[in-house]
């Protein structure tokens, strides 16, 4: 284990160096990459934009720490970011991965197409990419240098634009952009060593973890990487801090951390809310003219449309999306009444739904025989977390 500290230590080391000798010299990073055209484009597009959503996520702009993490087969990464070095990150955004080469497992030697599994740093930002833009990871790492082939581990491997990859971790052009300016910003407050994690699978997504039980079964080689990177995440779910990481004379990793323990406490489980009733006497089956919501049916697909969107952040961990059907009754003076989700959602995204409905604006009413009338009606949402933002690329 003694070579393994020697890693780390000195690793710490040139940090520390790393960022002295930036501040010493007086070095503007950012200045540096705005002298070239794409950079600087990219950063008056994309600057404003960025602080604007540090805002509305109350989080100080810029970030001086980000970390990245990445998982291959959910196609996401993410950027968590914070300010000072012993607090705990904060998620600011999830990106799509474009593109997928290989399989679930590490690299391993050159023209495998696979894209590397453990833990790497940026070690080179590159404004004049062929793939836009592109932030270089240490492939081959300590644990690559052991384990892969000896002549021909591969290299070369990016988070960078294009969405194409032969075994980099590909975005499109705008994330690329964010995901830049932000680590050239923490690369300007002195984080020389900008941590990215790259993890088979989320973990904590139930369909995502029987893919990796399969694919642990039929290649048991496999698992030990598979554990560590489970065991890297997990500490990080808990304590939102990184684990230290080091590596075996063998080439393994070793996590180091222990999980804070769970407090005991008593699960209060929510009363779910009860179906309203109504008298379906009251309501008419058959009518002359259907209500109309103010505005027309376009305004009403427009309100449809924005509740999906805020309805989004109460999906559940493991749902990514969902489809709810809202039954709800228009009385005679165009009140909506007695609305329940009787499909789909969680117990408080429905809660939700349903105080949205009825805090809709008021309809003009159905009419049947030239009077006003009640009438049921039932509305699908679709509901689904944003792809559009969360880790990709190749040089």
């Amino acid at each position: 284990m003694r070579y393994s500290y020697i890693l780390l230590l000195g690793a710490l080391c040139l940090i520390k160096t790393a960022t002295a000798q930036t501040a010493a010299s007086g070095f503007n990073f950012i200045d540096y990459q705005r002298s070239f055209p794409r950079m600087n484009e990219a950063l008056k597009r994309k600057e404003d934009t960025l602080m604007k959503q540090f805002r509305e996520k109350r989080l100080e702009w810029p970030a001086k720490y980000i970390y990245i993490r990445s998982f291959k087969y959910d196609s996401q990464i993410e950027v968590w970011v914070k300010q000072e070095m012993n607090e705990k990150f904060s998620l600011f955004k999830t990106y799509r991965v474009c593109a997928l080469a290989g399989s679930l497992g590490p690299k391993r030697m050159q023209g495998d197409y696979q894209v590397p599994e453990g833990f790497y740093y940026i070690n080179e930002f590159n404004p004049k990419s062929q793939y836009h833009l592109s932030l270089g990871l240490n492939y081959p790492n300590a644990s690559d240098r052991i384990l892969s082939d000896s002549l021909m581990p591969g290299g070369d491997i990016y988070i960078h634009g294009s969405c194409v990859t032969t075994g980099c971790i590909p975005v499109n052009n705008e994330q690329i952009e964010e995901l830049y300016i932000l680590a050239a910003h923490a690369r300007n407050a002195g984080q020389d060593f900008i941590p990215v994690h790259i993890f088979p699978i989320r973990f904590q997504n139930p369909r995502s973890s029987e893919f990796l039980r399969k694919y642990v079964k039929d290649f048991p080689e496999y698992k030990m990487l598979s554990e560590e990177l489970r065991h890297a995440y997990a500490y990080f779910e808990k304590t939102k801090k990184l684990p230290i990481i080091m590596v075996t004379k063998k080439g393994d990793y070793l996590v180091e951390g222990i999980l804070p323990k769970e407090k005991e406490h008593v699960v209060v489980k929510k009363e779910r809310r009860p179906l309203k009733t109504y008298n379906p006497a009251e309501i008419s089956a058959v009518v002359e003219r259907l209500p109309v919501f103010p505005g027309g049916n376009d305004k009403f697909q427009a309100f449809i449309d924005k509740l999906s969107t805020e309805m989004a952040p109460y999906l559940l961990e493991d749902q990514s999306k969902t489809f709810a059907m809202v039954e709800f009754v228009i009385n005679k003076e165009g009140k909506v009444i007695y609305a329940n989700v009787i499909k789909g959602g969680n117990d408080d995204l429905n809660d939700r739904l349903i105080e949205a409905f009825e805090n809709m604006p008021q309809w003009t009413p159905a009419i049947k025989h030239e009077q006003t009338v009640s009438v049921k009606l039932k509305q699908t949402i679709f509901i689904e977390k944003p792809e559009k933002e969360v880790i990709g690329s190749v040089q």
